[in-house]
């Protein structure tokens, strides 16, 4: 017997020859599969979620409406005929009329359109003005940090809703593009100060210090490697805000200081019907294709946190 396998005085164990020592199973390591990117790990994710999936044939279904009304109705919204005042549903006409006379199923088809359109381009202006601002103050710091953080504390200091009313009024005259103006103004910062935190979070990660000593200029660093890594959280409360600014827009158009009562929307809709609402249904339809919209928005949004935010994953 080896020296090695001599039990000492005091000592408590031995150690085996290398001849007597079962070899076990090793585990082994799956290394076929390519590895993914954060963008690629929450795709994955939100294809396999429900959630996700209900949302977004909800939305395509709202956005297909509201590009291609002509495909669900041949009835012209704008047309309203007295003798049909109040009729029930009927052939070619399946919510009935109005107290106008107006077709109610045409009117919450091509209402889509200017609620619709004013979310999303209120939401693009949103991801446009305060994304970029605050990634560039996030990014630099500095005097161009200190005067966009103080200007978006003034304006996040003053209501959406309060701030659109008092402007609206003061309007001659009022289109979809007023409104998305007036929305866009006020919500800027809640994107600043999200693009701002990601974006000083991701600087001071090590592929950006890489890409420093490999002598890329700071522009470069920001748009190719800091903004990719930082978008998540920006995505996330982008989807959500869409769903508030179609839901400020109705509101608006409901109280009478957002679109006129020449442009066909389902804020509007819901404002001349609620009159009949203890006779008839007609506000339910318009408030119910408005529910389902942002709704839809809102469970998007909560998919894509999910997928982007590791800590905020439901196990």
């Amino acid at each position: 017997m080896s020296d090695v396998s001599k039990k000492r005085s005091g000592q408590d164990h031995f150690v085996a020859p290398e001849d007597e020592v079962e070899v076990l199973g090793t585990d082994v390591v799956d290394e076929s599969g390519s590895p993914t990117s954060m963008w690629g790990d929450a795709w994955r994710q939100l294809r396999r979620n429900p959630l996700f999936v209900i949302a977004t044939v909800l939305i395509l279904f709202v956005l297909t409406v509201a590009i291609f009304p002509g495909l669900f109705t041949g009835q012209d919204p704008r047309y309203c005929n007295g003798d049909f005042s109040m009729d029930r549903g009927s052939a070619g006409h399946i919510f009935g009329y109005d107290r106008q006379g107006c077709d109610i199923y045409a009117r919450t088809v091509y209402g889509a359109r200017a609620s619709v359109t004013a979310g999303v381009c209120a939401t693009l202006l949103f991801v446009l003005v305060g994304g970029t601002l605050g990634a560039l103050a996030g990014f630099y710091g500095g005097l161009l940090d200190s005067i966009v953080s103080r200007v978006a504390e003034v304006v996040y200091a003053l209501p959406l809703m309060l701030a659109a009313i008092v402007l609206m009024q003061l309007l001659d005259s009022r289109t979809i593009w007023t409104v998305v103006l007036i929305l866009a103004a006020f919500t800027w910062p809640q994107a600043a100060r999200i693009a701002r935190g990601a974006v000083i979070e991701a600087k001071g990660s090590d592929y950006v210090l890489a890409a420093k000593a490999l002598g890329v200029s700071r522009l470069r660093t920001l748009i190719r490697h800091v903004l990719p890594n930082a978008a998540g959280p920006l995505i996330v409360v982008t989807t959500i805000w869409l769903g508030v600014f179609i839901v400020t827009e109705a509101t608006l158009s409901y109280l009478g200081v957002g679109l006129p009562r020449t442009v066909v929307s389902w804020g509007g809709d819901i404002a001349s019907s609620q009159k009949e609402i203890r006779s008839s249904p007609i506000l339910f339809y318009p408030a119910t294709a408005l529910a389902i919209t942002v709704l839809s928005f809102i469970m998007l949004g909560d998919a894509v946190r999910d997928a982007l935010d590791p800590k905020a994953r439901k196990r």
